[in-house]
C-alpha cells in the first residue's frame, strides 16, 4: 500500500513538472492529443513552463516564421526582387518589334497587376507599338513546380480556393484569379461580373449570379475549373441590390499562363499590339536579351509582413525557392535550404521542412526549435523588427478568431499561427510576449491530433493556452 502511494506521488509530481506553467493547456493530452510547448524569458531565459519541448510535431503555417527568417537572413529587409521584359529582337523605327517579347519572372511573390501596368507603361515610352512575335513567359528560375500536397496536386484542374493556388517565378496575384461581384441595375437581373485586375473578363466567365431585393443576404461561391480550352470560373448565388462590390480569389491553374493572359490585356488596352499571342517557356533567357522595361516589387520587409499576416502560402513558398540559386528549384530544394539556415540557430535540435509554407503536412519541429528560432531572431537588431511586424497581436490582427482570451493576452502577445485540419487536427502557433514588467518573453506551441483525435477546434485551444500564457505574463 505505501509502495503504491509513494509510486502514484511520484507520478503526480513528474506530471506536475512536466506541465509546470502549462496545465490548463496539459489537459489536452489527457484527451489523447500530442503536445509540444515551451515558454521562456529572453533576458535570463527563465523558463516558465513547458511539456516535451523537443517533441517533433507539426508545424503547419508556423513554418512561415522559419521562411521569414531564412530570407530576412539571406537577402535582408531592404531587398526587392526584379521583373524584366526583354527582347532579343530589334525596335525598328515604327515602333515595331521585331521578335518575341519575354517576361522574365524575378521570383517576386508580391508580383500584381500594378506592376506589370507600369512596365506596360515603359514600352510605350519607348513608342512601342506592335510585337512581331510572341509573349512569352519565362519562368526558368522555377516553374511549373511539382505538386506536393493534395490540395495543390486537385488545384491543376479545380479550385475552390486561393490557398492551394500553384507555383511560378513569374506568377502575378498569388497565382490567383480575382473576381469582382457587383449588383445587376435592379431585383431579378443577373449581376455583373468581371476581372478585378482591369474590369474585363480575362478568362470564361459563367455568372450565375442573381440579384436580389435591396438588404436581402448576399450568398454566392465560385469555383476555377479547367479543360482542354484552359480556365473556367463558375459564380453562383445571389447579391443584394446594394451589396457593394465584392471579391473572390481562385487559384489558377497555370500561374504562368494566368500572367500572360493579363499582360496580354494591359497590353491591348495599351494599344500594343502582338501578333502570334502568349506562351510560356522555363528555358534561361539568351544571353544577348535586352532589357526592355524592369520594375522592382516591394521590400522583404513589406513581403514578409503580408506572407505573415495574412498566412500567404504562394508567398512563402516561391520566397523559400528563392533561396535556392539553381535553375528550376523545386520544394525539397527550398526545404534544404531552410534546413540549412535552421542549423545554425543555438540550441534548435532536429528539424524537418519540406515546403516554406506548412502546406506540407510531413513538415516537422518543436516547441523547443520555435522558441530556439525567435530567440536567435530577437537577438539580431537588424532583422528583428521586420520579422514581429508580420506577426500578430490578437486585438487587432486580421485573424479575428484570434480574439479570445482576457486583455492580457490581447494586447500582450505577438503571434503566428499554423492550422491544418488533414491527415489529422494541428493547432500551433509561435509568438513573443511582454511580461507585467516588460521583459520579453517567447513561446512555441503545437498541438496535433490523432486517428482517434481527428478534431480540434481553435476556440478550445486558444481558452487554455491564453490562461496559462496570462498568468506567466502577470507574474513576471
Amino acid at each position: 500500500m505505501l509502495r503504491g502511494l509513494i509510486v502514484l506521488l511520484g507520478w503526480l509530481v513528474a506530471f506536475s513538472a512536466s506541465s509546470a506553467g502549462f496545465e490548463r493547456l496539459g489537459t489536452l493530452a489527457d484527451q489523447g492529443f500530442r503536445i509540444s510547448v515551451q515558454a521562456r524569458l529572453l533576458d535570463d531565459g527563465q523558463l516558465l513552463g513547458s511539456i516535451e519541448p523537443a517533441l517533433q510535431l507539426t508545424p503547419a503555417s508556423v513554418t512561415k516564421l522559419y521562411t521569414a527568417a531564412a530570407v530576412l537572413d539571406r537577402f535582408g529587409p531592404q531587398h526587392h526582387f526584379t521583373t524584366r521584359l526583354v527582347s532579343g529582337g530589334r525596335l525598328d523605327a515604327e515602333g515595331v518589334l521585331q521578335g518575341d517579347l519575354v517576361l522574365d519572372g524575378g521570383g517576386d511573390p508580391g508580383l500584381v497587376s500594378e506592376d506589370l501596368w507600369r512596365l506596360v507603361q515603359q514600352l510605350r515610352g519607348r513608342g512601342l507599338k506592335r510585337i512581331n512575335g510572341q509573349l512569352v513567359i519565362n519562368q526558368w528560375r522555377f516553374g511549373p513546380v511539382e505538386c506536393l500536397t493534395p490540395d495543390r496536386c486537385r488545384a491543376r484542374s479545380r479550385a475552390d480556393n486561393a490557398y492551394s493556388a500553384l507555383l511560378s517565378s513569374a506568377g502575378v496575384n498569388h497565382g490567383s484569379w480575382c473576381l469582382q461581384v457587383r449588383p445587376g441595375a435592379r431585383a431579378a437581373t443577373p449581376a455583373l461580373v468581371d476581372s478585378c485586375a482591369n474590369g474585363s473578363p480575362l478568362e470564361r466567365i459563367d455568372n450565375q449570379v442573381k440579384t436580389l431585393l435591396a438588404d436581402e443576404p448576399s450568398d454566392f461561391q465560385a469555383v476555377r475549373l479547367t479543360d482542354d480550352q484552359g480556365d473556367r470560373l463558375v459564380v453562383q448565388g445571389h447579391i443584394a441590390a446594394n451589396g457593394g462590390n465584392r471579391e473572390l480569389y481562385r487559384a489558377s491553374a497555370d500561374p504562368a499562363h494566368q500572367t500572360g493572359v493579363t499582360l496580354l490585356s494591359l497590353l491591348e488596352q495599351a494599344g500594343i499590339e502582338v501578333d502570334q499571342g502568349v506562351a510560356s517557356s522555363s528555358e534561361t533567357p539568351a544571353s544577348g536579351a535586352r532589357t526592355l522595361a524592369s520594375v522592382q516589387g516591394r521590400s522583404m520587409q513589406a513581403l514578409i509582413l503580408d506572407m505573415l499576416n495574412y498566412s500567404n502560402n504562394f508567398m512563402a513558398d516561391v520566397l523559400s525557392l528563392d533561396l535556392v540559386e539553381s535553375p528550376q528549384a523545386s520544394l525539397s530544394q527550398a526545404g534544404q535550404a531552410l534546413e540549412a539556415f535552421v542549423a545554425g540557430i543555438p540550441d534548435h535540435g532536429p528539424v524537418t521542412l519540406h515546403s516554406g509554407s506548412g502546406l506540407t503536412a510531413d513538415n516537422r519541429t518543436s516547441a523547443q526549435g520555435i522558441t530556439a528560432l525567435l530567440e536567435a531572431m530577437y537577438r539580431r537588431p537588424a532583422l528583428f523588427p521586420s520579422l514581429v511586424a508580420g506577426m500578430q497581436s490578437p486585438a487587432n490582427g486580421p485573424m479575428t478568431f484570434l480574439r479570445r482570451g482576457g486583455d492580457v493576452f490581447q494586447h500582450s502577445v505577438m503571434v503566428k499561427t499554423g492550422t491544418l485540419s488533414q491527415p489529422v487536427a494541428v493547432r500551433a502557433m509561435g509568438g513573443y510576449f511582454r511580461t507585467r514588467e516588460g521583459r520579453w518573453g517567447v513561446f512555441g506551441m503545437l498541438v496535433n491530433g490523432t486517428n482517434k483525435t481527428p478534431y480540434l477546434s481553435w476556440s478550445r485551444v486558444l481558452d487554455l493556452l491564453s490562461a496559462d500564457l496570462e498568468d506567466m505574463i502577470a507574474a513576471n
